[in-house]
């Protein structure tokens, strides 16, 4: 008699395993694994050990073939492990049949990212979204749980109408299923009400018309210790995946006085379950709303490259794919090796070099903001009669004044401008000599 295995609450010790049929894909899963090995750790499990296994094809029962399910089990239960995490995804039926044959819990990495998110939600609309994803990921696999029931039904059953009667299972699945369609049908109304919401505070801010910018990248590049040092923000910057997961906005002002609104976003990471790009489409919207993008890549990392690919690929997956985006090499301070530095250069030659943590590169950071918003904004002299105070007031509350001065009756300011104001002062503008 098979029952769905729980995750224990305190989970511990875990075996991690990725299959790869190709051997051009050895590199590739090797390092898909050696980042599980970093979400796993991030829920705060323990790695004792993780495997590469190369197979001659995908098996319908296992994914793998059932003498090499057989060895992770004996492997698992030899280090004493809570847990078996297949990178690969698990479709329910194989999930049954791996806990099952290890009377283990076993996940895969969709399940460890649906965790992830779940701890680290902190606003509404991610609570809900996340909730969303689980209860999708969850209803399929809702039959195992009560198959034992229907079992004991049809072997206790007897006399005529003993099988055309449905079994207890069967109807606790049909009750499971109908709570868990209500559950993800109220998230979907809530999400929409909170999507609503944010439409209309982005019409508050338009109003104004500020520019604003999207801090993307591949998780656990820095982007919102880099938010962190430009706004003096204080969002939770730590070193591991997926420490941020709700969008912040902060307000800054550029050199040229011009302000900007400042958003980091939640990080991409490669095999990011489809149903969790679609849930967090409302969050990662600003990346597409946003003026411009400033994509934060790891200068440390062996992998930019194909980081650099994956984020640029989920920007066009959001509709962001034809933004203008400024590229910052972050943690520059840390290659002290010149040929990775000539590398590096070579391949991004046109990013920016910058430390979040030590301010290295930050003024270069604001100044290409300025350059990328010039359009917007002009510098300006103007002569304003004193008894048109308002407009000067109008000056220090939409524009960057940079310098007053009184000459007869006459208010002499120079100020940085943006076009949405420039018009109603158009007619005391100066020409400079």
């Amino acid at each position: 008699m098979f029952e769905v295995r729980e995750k224990p609450e305190m989970i511990e010790r875990a075996l991690l395993v990725r299959f790869y049929s190709d051997t051009r894909e050895a590199t590739e899963a090797e390092s898909l694994l050696e980042e599980l090995a970093e979400l796993v750790q991030t829920l705060g499990v323990a790695v004792v050990e993780s495997v590469l296994c190369r197979i001659r094809e995908k098996n319908k029962k296992f994914l793998c073939g059932s003498g090499k399910a057989e060895e992770m089990v004996a492997l698992a239960r030899a280090h004493e492990c809570d847990v078996i995490v297949i990178d690969n995804g698990l479709a329910p039926s194989q999930q049954r049949e791996w806990e099952k044959l290890a009377d283990l819990c076993v996940i895969d990495r969709e399940e460890v990212i649906l965790d992830i998110f779940a701890k680290r939600a902190q606003t509404k609309e991610a609570r809900l979204q996340v909730e969303l994803a689980r209860m999708q990921y969850a209803l399929p696999r809702l039959a195992r749980m009560w198959g034992h029931l229907d079992r004991e039904s049809a072997g206790s059953g007897g006399g005529a109408g003993g099988g055309a009667s449905r079994g207890m299972g069967e109807k606790q699945i049909e009750v499971d299923r109908r709570l868990a369609y209500q559950t993800i049908d109220r998230a979907k109304r809530e999400i929409e009400v909170v999507r609503q919401q944010r439409k209309t505070q982005r019409k508050e801010r338009e109003k104004f018309a500020t520019p604003h910018a999207a801090i993307v990248g591949y998780t656990n590049a820095g982007k919102s210790t880099l938010l962190n040092i430009l706004s003096g923000a204080d969002v939770m910057a730590k070193d591991m995946l997926f420490a941020t997961l709700d969008t912040t906005t902060r307000r800054i002002e550029l050199p040229d006085g011009q302000p900007l609104l400042i958003t980091d976003t939640v990080g991409f990471v490669r095999n990011l379950p489809h149903r969790l790009v679609e849930a967090f489409k409302a969050t990662l919207e600003e990346a597409t709303l946003a003026d411009f993008l400033i994509h934060v890549l790891d200068a440390t990392s062996h992998e930019i490259e194909r980081l650099h690919d994956t984020t640029l690929e989920v920007l066009k997956e959001l509709g962001a794919g034809d933004k203008e985006i400024i590229t910052v090499l972050n943690k520059i301070d840390r290659i002290t090796n010149p040929f990775e530095l000539i590398a590096l250069e070579k391949k991004y030659p046109h990013a920016l070099h910058a430390s979040a943590v030590t301010g290295l590169g930050l003024e270069e950071l604001l100044a290409t903001c300025s350059e990328v918003l010039s359009h917007r904004v002009q510098q300006k002299d103007y002569r304003i009669p004193q008894h048109r105070a308002d407009l000067v007031s109008l000056l220090h509350r939409e524009a960057k004044v940079i310098a007053t001065d009184y000459e007869g009756d006459d208010i002499l300011v120079t100020a940085v401008v943006p076009a949405t104001i420039a018009g109603r002062l158009e007619a005391f503008a100066t020409i400079p000599v």
